[in-house]
């Protein structure tokens, strides 16, 4: 691991890291919806 990752690793609180990672599920998640809702991105030809 880089020194510069590990200071980076010390600096954050275990809270900040969990709160982080939630976030990063919850966008994930509500993205997976957003697609879900639309039936993935048309770019069939007759679209455009």
């Amino acid at each position: 691991m880089p020194v510069a990752q590990k200071a980076v690793v010390v600096a954050t609180s275990p809270r900040e890291f969990i709160l982080r990672h939630l976030a990063l599920f919850a966008a994930a998640v509500l993205f997976v919806f957003v697609l879900s809702l639309t039936y993935g991105l048309d770019l069939s030809p007759g679209f455009f």
